[in-house]
């Protein structure tokens, strides 16, 4: 199999020779005026030192845990900024005691039970993609910490055509899962950025948001069951396409981050793959006027799967336009019929706020046909944004992003203090940086923009620079109203201001089902509670 990199982003083939992060540092000193700060070489596994386990796992399950030092290296972090950065310097102080790789919820429920009994934190693990804190667990009183990688969990098990329903095992990644479901003329149709290297449990214990532009826009909308083990019990909920009994029980699994339960398997909405495609891509001279033709299209009831605003250091940075505008992406898809008139009214609606069409508007059949111009563009650095992330470590460049949700009356004012206050924290702790927005998903109430923010570091100092930067842009999002987290999971990074967002009554609720379906308070300690 292909070795996925033990300390950044994706495959290990994919981090540069010398030759080619040179090529690299060139393109971003052209690209943002200021020069990579290092050329370092990327680490490797032997290099890196581990202290002793803890514990020692008992024999009865040998036939599942490892203790070895290249499984609890891999399982140490995920992949947020801070993570890739001490991973690349070979810091893995915060290295899981033992590594457990459960066959089935038989074998979870063992691993779970000797964890009660020892105390010994349990974190659940998936692909390894988070970015918020969610898989790192230096284990504070607790005898130590196993990491739970639910990767043999991964199977396609049964799949309904009549009610368009899949019930899939939590640890099957995301290739894997829509290769099984393919073979049935199905899919999920939940592309995260994250997709190849994250699992369908994943998504639903963090709320990930997916393809779908609008409407269908998080694993939420996707799930109809859920079905998970807690030190306490089993706990299953039942398959319906809707119901109004009391709060929904699938609503505490969905978002609760491995701190309640593991997720083992789930039942999930799936549909027809797509045949009939059409699409746009709007430029525009002014961002202002970008967002509110986006605005028109998500309050008309269009629908897209895809409406994608990129401001214009956006459309720059990912190599979509240099001519200054801000780019609008708009894309239909359908397994019925095909989509002239929607694609056109949104067209109409953007040029009606100064949008211009960039070539023409496109229509496609066939399941393999892609999109083309600046679509496919952004389609191909929103895929490599990851790898680049972990290159610019190398380089002395912090690369990392933040996002939220506001109402649409509230995104100017946000936007532009987000603007004010992350640039002036780059300059506070950089000299310099740059910051870009786009638009990933938009609903007829608000958008959720999206934001990356890159400046040069100094050897040593690179997470105390990311934290204030963080912090200013996490501030200026509650005190304006937004969200500290549209998708990305609330983890260990964000935990301090979603304190703050949700009602102290909500936050007491949420520790007493903590402490009911988790007695010991061994899963996942540190994260929502």
């Amino acid at each position: 199999m292909r070795e996925r990199s033990f300390w950044g982003w994706g495959y290990a083939d994919r981090y540069p020779d010398a030759a080619g992060r040179d090529n690299v540092a060139q393109l971003v000193e052209a690209t943002l005026g200021f020069a990579p700060t290092a050329r370092l070489d990327a680490p490797s596994l032997d290099a890196v030192a581990l202290r002793a386990p803890r514990f020692e796992a008992p024999a009865a399950l040998a036939d599942v845990v490892d203790q070895g030092a290249e499984a609890r290296i891999r399982h140490t972090y995920g992949r947020a900024y801070r993570d890739v950065v001490r991973g690349f310097h070979r810091d893995f102080a915060v290295a899981p005691d033992a590594v457990a790789t459960p066959r089935d919820e038989a074998d979870v429920r063992r691993i779970l039970d000797f964890a009660a009994d020892a105390r010994v934190a349990v974190v659940p693990y998936g692909g390894g993609s988070s970015v918020v804190g969610g898989v790192e667990c230096a284990g504070e009183g607790h005898a130590g910490v196993l990491s739970l990688d639910l990767g043999a969990l991964n199977g396609v098990l049964e799949v309904s055509h009549i009610d368009r329903l899949a019930r899939i095992q939590a640890g099957a990644l995301g290739p894997a899962l829509e290769a099984g479901l393919k073979a049935h003329g199905l899919t999920l149709r939940h592309f995260p950025q994250s997709f190849e290297h994250s699992t369908l449990g994943g998504w639903i214990a963090t709320r990930a948001g997916g393809h779908f532009a609008t409407l269908y826009t998080h694993i939420d909308d996707l799930v109809a069951s859920v079905r998970m083990l807690t030190p306490a019990g089993l706990y299953a909920t039942r398959t319906l396409p809707g119901s109004g009994a009391g709060p929904s029980p699938d609503r505490l699994a969905l978002g609760s981050e491995g701190a309640l339960g593991v997720i083992t398997e789930a039942v999930v909405r799936v549909r027809p793959r797509p045949t009939f495609r059409a699409q746009a891509s709007l430029h525009f001279a002014r961002f202002e006027d970008a967002v509110e033709a986006a605005r028109e299209i998500a309050q008309a009831g269009l629908y897209p799967s895809n409406c994608r605003l990129l401001d214009a250091r956006e459309a720059a940075l990912n190599a979509v336009t240099a001519d200054g505008s801000s780019v609008l992406i708009v894309a239909f898809e359908s397994a019925d019929h095909p989509l002239a008139p929607w694609l056109e009214r949104a067209v109409e609606l953007g040029r009606g706020r100064g949008g211009v069409v960039q070539g023409s508007l496109t229509y496609r059949e066939g399941e393999a046909a892609r999109g083309e111009g600046s679509a496919e563009a952004w389609r191909s650095a929103f895929i490599d944004a990851p790898y680049l992330q972990s290159i610019l470590v190398g380089l002395g460049i912090m690369a990392d992003t933040f996002e939220t949700a506001c109402p649409w009356s509230r995104f100017g004012e946000l936007h532009a203090a987000l603007v004010h206050d992350v640039r002036d924290a780059m300059k506070r702790v950089a000299g310099r940086g740059t910051l870009t927005c786009r638009f990933t998903h938009v609903y007829p109430d608000g958008p959720a923009p999206y934001y990356t923010f890159l400046c040069p570091t100094r050897p040593g100092s690179e997470l105390s620079q990311w934290a204030e930067i963080k912090a200013a842009a996490s501030e200026a999002l509650l005190k304006h109203g937004a969200t500290i987290t549209h998708h990305h999971a609330v983890g260990r990074t964000h935990r301090p201001w979603y304190q703050r967002q949700v009602p102290e009554a909500f936050q007491a609720a949420l520790r007493a089902a903590k402490v009911a379906l988790d007695p010991a308070g061994i899963l996942n300690p540190g994260v929502l509670v």
